[in-house]
């Protein structure tokens, strides 16, 4: 039993070590602004631009899109106005 008991204080000594650890792992480094920009220019260059026509066909696309919803919403803003109108103000 007090080998059991030893082994249980030695895993959580050991726990606590690790638990310190990974602490000082996750602390972030300061870095300066300088090395921040060059970090975000770098991931800039990575990035696959679309080209002006897929561009043009994807701005189209949703501004149809919003067109659309917004005549669905309008309409049954007016359709349960009427309804509304009808039915409870009569």
């Amino acid at each position: 039993m007090a080998k059991t008991k030893l082994l249980g204080e030695e895993r959580e000594k050991h726990l606590k070590e690790q638990k310190k650890l990974a602490k000082k792992k996750n602390k972030k480094q300061r870095r300066s602004p300088a090395r921040f920009f060059k970090d975000v220019w770098g991931e800039v260059k990575k990035v696959t631009w679309p080209t002006r026509k897929d561009l043009f066909k994807t701005t189209f696309a949703v501004i149809v899109f919003i067109i659309i919803f917004a005549v669905i919403v309008g309409l049954m803003d007016w359709g349960f106005g009427s309804l509304f109108q009808t039915f409870l103000l009569s």
